[in-house]
């Protein structure tokens, strides 16, 4: 029996528990049950949401036996700080457990409490930056869906929380289990660690449907070169009225946001699949890998090694 426990304060995000129900349907397909699931707080009784929800708990007082802690996180962790009863238990009585995951801004609770030192960790996009210059002994990669860093995880946005617990149930039950609780779940997959937690997509956020249409042409012919002009012919637009609105609607050159779109679809091969680099580097429309390689570094920082090498530890 593995014991779960999720502590929470007033105020938390209610998709925090949104977890819970990974571990319920991994024991329903493992025919036991495996985890055991309780809610948590200071004091105990009714805890209330960021919407007002209440949720029962239990308080931490006395012997808590927990294998694995969930520490919600809230909107704003920048004005709403973690009680310090919180702080004082997770330094104590929670380094006791196997795992504390902090789900989004629940890393900052971690890092008030000092877990975070010397370590990676990841949070949500929107605060990645203040907790690396709030805390600049963690190593904050604010572009991951979740970090394991020895006995500490930590995810991005609520819904990282999802694919951070299958990678649990993953690591528990096996590959099996966690692609069948997926499926129940309606998951596409569990991402990787690693995955970026943005989309091209979204970031060039075009304000008419032919810049869109022209961008969804783009993504469904990436293998080819895509010349401004057979993207300004797909929306019947001249090639410089076609560049025009396109800079103007996303700010960028179609040829950068083609890159991007490209860069995003060879991230995601890699992470996902033992296709070898070249098949990737051909099937993304580069040129060949070493041309793959300078957009990589260009863009991300890393070679695709790298990225290749990262996705596999984070499900090992």
């Amino acid at each position: 029996m593995h014991r779960i426990g999720f502590l929470m304060s007033d105020g938390f995000q209610i998709m925090a528990l949104a977890p819970q129900s990974v571990f319920e349907y991994a024991n329903m397909t493992a025919g036991e049950a495996f985890y055991t699931l309780e809610n948590f707080s200071i004091d105990g009784g009714e805890v209330r949401s960021s919407l007002n929800v209440a949720v029962s708990t239990r308080p931490l007082r006395g012997k808590v036996d927990v294998d694995t802690w969930f520490v919600a996180g809230v909107n704003d962790p920048l004005s709403s700080p973690a009680p310090e009863e919180i702080l004082a238990f997770l330094r104590k009585g929670g380094q006791r457990a196997r795992r504390i995951a902090g789900i989004c801004t629940g890393a900052f609770v971690l890092a008030e409490a000092g877990l975070l030192a010397q370590r990676r960790a990841t949070t949500h996009w929107y605060f990645g930056r203040e907790m690396q210059k709030r805390f600049p002994d963690i190593r904050v990669e604010e572009d991951r869906i979740y970090i394991v860093d020895g006995p500490i995880w930590t995810s991005a946005g609520m819904t990282a929380g999802l694919d951070l617990a299958l990678a649990m149930v993953e690591k528990d039950l096996g590959p099996e289990i966690a692609r069948s609780v997926a499926h129940k779940l309606v998951m596409h997959h569990r991402r990787a660690g690693g995955q970026s937690q943005h989309s091209e997509m979204l970031d060039l956020a075009p304000k008419s449907d032919r810049i869109q249409n022209a961008l969804n042409y783009a993504r469904q012919n990436l293998s080819r070169a895509l010349t401004v002009e057979e993207l300004a012919d797909s929306v019947h637009l001249s090639p410089r009225q076609f560049s025009r609105v396109f800079t103007l609607e996303t700010g960028q050159s179609p040829a950068k946001a083609i890159e991007g779109l490209r860069l995003e679809a060879a991230r995601l091969m890699i992470e996902q699949s033992r296709h070898p680099l070249e098949v990737i580097a051909k099937e993304t429309g580069f040129r060949d890998r070493r041309h793959m390689r300078e957009a990589f570094v260009r863009g991300f920082g890393v070679p695709p090694q790298a990225v290749r090498r990262e996705a596999r530890v984070d499900v090992e």
